[in-house]
């Protein structure tokens, strides 16, 4: 990563005062497991019910690529993921809000989350400056100088429409050596998390969700926790894994902030996509996950089954007439002759 960052002065996380913030969800456990930390529960959201655990689709640009709306709803989604980066350069924000918001942008009428647009400037953009103002980085389209702040995340945010919209945090990954830039990075994530309090327009139809950083330093992540979950957000996301770290040091992290996070809210583990990082996630006492890894597999020829990831393309399968997965269900292996791959 090559973000560059300027130096702040430690500041105290005690937490502010300020009132509880309005939510516009409702979350009820509904079952627990008696051996691990998993559980199960019903999240209400703006557009409707979704059941926990649960992965979220990423549609990046509001589409899930080789996907139509109507067939992501036959697969029982009922919450997929827009980037606030990629959609307020294109189709941008005056356009959204003459749309009427993400939703009628892409046809979806079930619950949306977007998330802050911070990552993508720091992984994707080679010239990207943290300060505590924002994220200062070029124009991907022109080279021309751009900021993004907490303010501006929030309101991009606030004009998608989203049902869970993330605070802007500075995202660090784990396997960073530097100590001291870790803790400026969670120490700024809270200060960022009051500026989107302060600037969320919505709190009535969208609900706020901080996210937790610290890196692999698990002091850091109990006090980034409690720092957070003082400023009472409706839902509560564990940032910055899926850099790079040992799984072992994953499963810590995990387990120590869902030890300290309140029981009543949801927890979101961002970038978690491979089927036995979420069997060990939910375990753990997580409830919600996303990736691209699902639909990123599918384009290069994969096809993700019971037994394991299936690539199709290989050779073995050229005279191979048998459906993809028997009894799957899901339309690869119905609705038409012997061999006929369905959708």
């Amino acid at each position: 990563m090559n973000a560059k960052t300027s130096t702040t002065t430690t500041m105290t996380t005690e937490p502010p005062l300020m009132p509880p913030m309005p939510s516009a969800l409702t979350f009820k456990l509904v079952a627990r497991c008696s051996t691990t930390k998993a559980r199960a529960a019903t999240l209400v959201l703006p557009h409707g019910p979704v059941q926990l655990p649960l992965f979220m689709p990423v549609a990046t640009q509001a589409s899930l690529k080789g996907l139509t709306p109507e067939q992501l709803e036959e697969t029982g989604c009922r919450l997929c993921l827009n980037n606030t980066y990629h959609l307020g350069l294109k189709p941008g924000q005056e356009v959204l809000d003459s749309i009427g918001g993400a939703h009628k942008l892409q046809g979806w009428k079930h619950n949306l989350l977007t998330d802050s647009g911070g990552f993508q400037m720091v992984s994707l953009l080679e010239l990207a400056t943290i300060t505590e103002e924002g994220v200062r980085f070029l124009s991907p389209h022109d080279g021309s100088p751009m900021l993004l702040t907490p303010e501006h995340s929030i309101s991009l945010q606030n004009t998608i429409g989203s049902d869970i919209i993330m605070q802007l945090d500075d995202v660090l990954v784990t396997t960073s050596p530097d100590a001291a830039r870790m803790r400026e990075a969670m120490l700024r994530s809270i200060r960022w998390l009051d500026r989107c309090i302060a600037a969320h327009a919505k709190p009535e139809s969208q609900n706020l969700f901080c996210i937790i950083q610290g890196g692999l330093d698990l002091d850091m992540r109990r006090e980034c926790c409690a720092a957070m979950a003082a400023r009472g957000t409706p839902g509560i996301a564990i940032g910055g894994l899926s850099g790079g770290e040992a799984k072992a040091d994953y499963c810590r992290v995990v387990d120590t902030c869902t030890g300290q996070l309140p029981e009543n809210k949801p927890r979101y583990v961002m970038g978690i996509g491979y089927p036995e990082d979420l069997v060990v996630s939910v375990a753990l006492g997580a409830d919600m996950f996303d990736c691209v890894w699902p639909t990123r597999t599918a384009r290069f020829g994969n096809a993700v089954t019971g037994k394991g990831v299936l690539n199709l393309r290989h050779a073995r399968y050229a005279d191979d007439l048998g459906p993809i997965e028997e009894g799957c269900g899901s339309g690869v292996d119905e609705g038409g002759e012997a061999g006929d791959c369905g959708g």
